[in-house]
Parts: C-alpha cells; structure tokens; sequence
C-alpha cells in the first residue's frame, strides 16, 4: 500500500482551531501530514516562527505530523518532504478563488501534485489569523481561538 503524505502550508500567524481542525480532519485521508510554516521575506511575523513550530508539534504530538519550516515555493518544498499532496482549507468562495490559482500555479511547477480542498468546518469559519493578530494586539486575550495555551508558549 502507498504511503500518501501531504502538505499543509500556511504562515500560520498564529496557528488557529481552524488549521486544527483542518489537520484533524486530513488525517482520515492521509498517512502523514507535513505541516509547513512558509517565511516571507516581505512580511514581518506578528509571532515568533520558533515559538509556533514548537506550539503545533506540542498540539499533534503522538500522531503521524511533521512540522517544517521554509523559504522555498510551496510546490518545490512539498516535493522535498514526499508530498503529492497540498492540503488547503476554504471558509469562503473569496478563498476558493485564490486558493485555486495558487493551484493551478503549484501543479505547473510539480505536475504530480494535487490539491486537495477542504471546507472550514462551520463554527470555526469566522476565524482568520489576521484578526487573532488584532485581537491580541489591542490586549483581548486569544486562547479560545487556538489549540494550545499562547500565554504558556511565550513563557517557555
């Protein structure tokens, strides 16, 4: 039987319930999931990326999860880890739409790939980092939107 591993990218500024839950529904589909916390030169973290690498290994210890770190194309890096997969959660058509060129672009470079699409689970789908980040900005705690303690990550 083949083994199926897929990839889950993501800046993962904070990683949400959301991601979560995405990940958690994947392992029913694959063997192993390669979770990747791409770095953009361009932008700046809002979180440390050494911090959340550490909070999603701690999240999925026990089960059959990398996390990795990159500074690469999506679709090369998942060609390094053994991935013929791409893992992307939608929770609106606005997301659909850009997720589906960033497909077509990724299965151009690496034709092998495939992307799988999977729907945001209904009462996660309001959540998006961005607004987690605004949230904890202005001092409204965020640990309800995440599947780890964020006071308990930073002071390790």
């Amino acid at each position: 039987m083949k083994h199926r591993t897929a990839f889950f990218p993501g800046s993962f500024d904070p990683f949400t319930k959301g991601h979560e839950d995405i990940v958690l529904r994947a392992l029913a589909l694959f063997d192993e999931i390669v979770i990747g916390i791409g770095h953009n030169s361009s932008k700046s973290r809002y979180f440390s990326l050494e911090k959340m690498k550490e909070a999603i290994e701690k999240t999925f210890e026990g089960k059959p999860i990398r996390v990795v770190t990159y500074q690469n194309l999506t679709a090369t890096v998942a060609k390094e880890v053994g991935a013929r997969f791409i893992i992307r959660g939608l929770r609106n058509t606005t997301d659909f739409e850009y997720e589906n060129s960033i497909s077509q672009v990724n299965r151009h470079i690496n034709e092998e790939l495939e992307t799988v699409f999977l729907i945001t689970s209904p009462h996660l789908a309001p959540i998006s980092s961005t607004i987690i980040r605004d949230l904890h900005r202005y001092g409204s705690s965020i640990n309800q939107y995440l599947p780890y303690n964020l006071e308990e990550e930073q002071s390790n």
